[in-house]
């Protein structure tokens, strides 16, 4: 195994590492303070993250605007409050040690009020600002304002290169790094485009050698390419280390720290984590993002899967082989479907699933009475945690504040469910943990085999990271 050497990054020589930013709750400062400790960088996800009260316990977020404005305004305040809190601990427990990078979704419903909101109240504490999900093109500017290194998430050069044209190019001195995140194999949200196929991953290597050269040809030679996604062992990587083709390198470990002892995830989530087998993470579209998303296989979006498998074509009118009326709702709205459609409809009607829910795409899912009202309750208490949003049809923008189109029931809502699994204790916690949604890379089956973790041993950060460092 070849010498895992300090790199150049944020100003500074830190270890080749990197902790992954991980949305709600995840990515907190207890977990970036010790892995910038070690040497590396520590990520606090500044989405939505927790702040706590006077005796230390956290807030919980909770909404009592009557509309979805006025919870939105509610949502940007904990958000500011909780990033600004996360990078106090990560600072302290950081000790001056590596650096401390703030993550942020830049779909995140009004993310540069939350950037710059932590920013202010955590001056001096954030070293670099992470962000991905989007076109962040403001991100240099951010940054510039605030002093400190921007490191966009790409998975292409091509989107690279539309970023650096448009803005980057003007304050390159604080580009710290480009994460390169493999849109088959990281886990959240993924960045596949629409030419991709998510069933054929493609070999990271080429899609980052060609980075390299996009970079070279505006003089970011020694600026160092951060890869994300499916990393795990570093011997599995060691012909990327010091190779001239690639330039600098550095690793993102974003599913390896959730299973550490300062990783605040419940402990049914990380005991499932070690269960896990290969095949168990899901890449799917179901996020209200309208992005791939990477998550644990588990009941939750088992049935997000039977939502969009109970599903039929529908017409208001008679129309072709659609010549077969059927009432929808309580009162019994004529549309029309099918015969064998009908005949599916009948089938899941008497398995309970006798509700029908319209899509934005002239469908009908069907769902049993139980899940049609959560889904509708949901909707109405969007509190626009995105800057748009499918399930609800909230948008940032307004006159309207709406994306223009009908909510989408095949859809769920994001922030309950994140803010739900990173809360959850108790014995109910293994139920809720398979019934929420698990975010992880698609290696994380290998928890289960990695004989680090034997006899269900959980590593502190440092342990963690003194591992890697070895090549495992």
């Amino acid at each position: 195994m070849k010498a895992i050497n300090a790199v150049r990054m944020g100003g500074v020589d830190v270890l080749p590492l990197v902790e992954g930013g991980k949305g709600v709750s995840v990515s907190t400062g207890a977990s970036a303070g010790a892995w910038a400790a070690a040497g590396g960088a520590g990520t606090v996800s500044i989405v939505n993250a927790d702040s706590y009260d006077e005796a230390g316990h956290p807030v919980p977020q909770i909404y009592h605007g009557r509309t979805r404005r006025e919870r939105h305004e509610e949502l940007v305040d904990y958000a500011i409050r909780g990033g600004i809190a996360q990078a106090q601990i990560a600072h302290e427990t950081a000790g001056g040690q590596g650096r401390i990078h703030a993550n942020i979704l830049w779909e995140m419903g009004s993310a540069e009020r939350v950037i710059t909101g932590v920013l202010e109240g955590a001056k001096g504490l954030i070293h670099g600002l992470t962000c991905g999900a989007g076109m962040p093109y403001r991100l240099s500017e951010i940054a510039a304002t605030y002093g400190v290194y921007y490191y966009p998430i790409v998975s292409s050069a091509r989107a690279f290169n539309a970023l650096w044209k448009r803005a980057y190019s003007k304050t390159s001195d604080l580009l710290g790094g480009v994460v390169y995140e493999d849109p088959w194999r990281a886990g959240g949200h993924n960045g596949l485009s629409n030419t991709e196929d998510p069933l054929k991953p493609e070999d990271p290597y080429p899609r980052v050698a060609a980075l390299r050269k996009l970079m070279r040809s505006f003089g970011l030679d020694e600026t160092p390419i951060i890869m994300a996604g499916g990393v795990w062992w570093l011997e599995e990587w060691e012909d990327w280390i010091d190779n001239p083709e690639l330039g600098p390198i550095v690793f993102q470990f974003g599913t390896r720290p959730l299973l550490t002892k300062e990783s605040p995830v419940p402990d049914a989530w990380k005991q499932r984590l070690l269960t896990l087998k290969k095949g168990d993470v899901y890449l799917n579209r179901f996020s209200p993002t309208g992005f791939y998303s990477s998550a644990v296989n588990n009941s939750f979006l088992q049935e997000l899967r039977g939502r969009s498998e109970r599903q039929v074509a529908f017409s208001p009118e008679p129309l072709g082989a659609h010549d077969v009326a059927y009432g929808v709702g309580a009162r019994k709205r004529e549309v029309f479907v099918t015969a064998d459609d009908l005949a599916h409809i009948r089938g899941w009607e008497a398995q309970g699933y006798t509700e029908a829910m319209r899509t934005p795409d002239s469908t009908l899912i069907f769902v049993t009475p139980d899940r049609a009202r959560e889904i509708t309750a949901d909707q109405v208490a969007c509190m626009g945690c995105l800057s748009e949003c499918k399930f609800s049809n909230w948008s940032q923008r307004g006159p309207s504040y709406t994306n223009g189109h009908k909510a989408d029931p095949r859809s769920f809502c994001i922030q309950k469910t994140l803010q739900t699994v990173a809360h959850t204790s108790g014995p109910e916690a293994d139920e809720v943990v398979d019934n929420n949604l698990m975010f992880g890379g698609t290696n994380a089956w290998r928890f289960g085999s990695d004989p680090f973790y034997s006899n269900g041993f959980v590593p502190t950060v440092r342990q963690l990271v003194d591992r890697i460092m070895t090549g495992r």
